[in-house]
């Protein structure tokens, strides 16, 4: 199943260099708005030191992690959902993902253009979030005048959507993203078919100078955003996050040393989007090839091997499992059956991160 996180921000903020760093491309990042036109998507494999381990067990021929797209979306600016710089665009672009990495400036340099002459996380912040805002209106808007009119005859149905619409309306005018309106899981299914901007999960990165991976008193003045947000910050330096990336994998571990770094920048932004997305993983093993499969956390069992094949979920039968430390502690497969922890697990079993799983189909 394909996970898409959005990539968002002001103008020169560092996006398309942090693109460029997490998949190693060669994307422009120039310093002027709207270099970014199209977005740029790119496979970021999923860092799991699991899959390795259970790779040492195992021997297969080939080991595939786990991965996540990533999309360059152009800069966005103040007007945006009025179309000021080509602003129509580019919300349909961040419409088309399932999650929002929204990259803040959290540095000074004179080299670098900003678009409002001024270093002002939180201000930019409320810039994008305005815009978002604004263009969900509209779509609730529209949504709203439809119900209207097909309530005229006496629906029910209509009348109640009329009035989630108007909720939704109210919330958004206060200010509010959608994603924190309490709404039970029938109207909050109703509200996801609208695509609505401030309905998807987001994440802040904070990009921030060489020196201050530790915080800067420009984190300070975003971080109680971001708490009411129920959000998370991640801090990297994404120029230095692209010289890492040009390492091979021993001078990178070298210079991560050298900065004093148990992992990169990068590897934190994908975790945080994995959590953002509710994902887990769980892993395939065998001779051939160790995988490892990304689902939703809560994802039961025949759901999850319909994720390798759609056969495996029409014909399940069973999964054979077992859970990662167990499979690591008694030397793989064989080793765990003997002791007794491999488990058949029905159809309607629910997934736990790590689990190694083998199903059984027939159709």
């Amino acid at each position: 199943m394909g996970f898409r996180c959005g990539i968002v921000g002001l103008p020169n903020v560092g996006k398309s260099t942090l693109f460029n760093a997490l998949t190693r491309a060669a994307v422009q990042a120039e310093n002027y708005p709207f270099c970014t036109i199209e977005p740029n998507a790119g496979m970021v494999e999923v860092p799991d030191p699991r899959l390795y381990t259970i790779a040492d067990l195992v021997h297969p021929a080939r080991v595939v992690p786990a991965v996540m797209e990533f999309v360059d979306i152009a800069g966005l600016v103040s007007g945006a959902s009025q179309g000021e710089g080509l602003g129509n665009r580019f919300l349909a672009h961040i419409r088309e993902v399932d999650a929002i990495a929204h990259v803040v400036r959290c540095f000074e340099d004179v080299d670098v253009t900003h678009v409002a002459n001024c270093v002002d996380p939180l201000a930019d912040v409320q810039t994008i979030e305005i815009e978002l805002a604004l263009a969900d209106l509209a779509t609730v808007e529209g949504a709203l005048h439809r119900a209207e009119k097909a309530s005229r005859s006496g629906d029910k149905e209509q009348r109640h959507l009329m009035d989630l619409y108007q909720r939704t309306h109210e919330w958004l005018e206060a200010g509010s993203a959608v994603r924190n309106m309490e709404l039970d899981p029938q109207d909050r299914s109703v509200i996801k078919t609208l695509c609505l901007l401030t309905d998807k999960p987001v994440l802040y990165i904070a990009n921030v100078a060489e020196g201050d991976s530790r915080g800067n008193a420009w984190i300070d003045t975003l971080r109680p955003h971001a708490e009411r947000e129920g959000a998370e910050i991640v801090l990297i330096s994404a120029a230095i996050e692209q010289e890492i990336a040009a390492l091979d994998d021993h001078d990178r571990e070298a210079f991560l040393q050298e900065l004093g770094l148990e992992e990169s920048g990068l590897d934190r932004v994908i975790r945080a989007g994995y959590r953002l997305l509710s994902l887990q993983t769980f892993f395939t093993a065998a001779e051939k090839e160790a995988k490892a499969w990304t689902v939703r956390t809560g994802m039961r069992a025949a759901q999850a091997a319909g994720v390798i094949h759609s056969d495996f979920e029409r014909g399940f039968i069973r999964a054979e499992t077992i859970g990662y430390e167990d499979y690591v502690r008694y030397g793989g497969e064989q080793g765990a059956r003997d002791a007794g922890r491999l488990r058949l697990e029905g159809k309607e079993y629910v997934l736990s991160d790590g689990d190694i799983m083998h199903f059984r189909f027939n159709v």
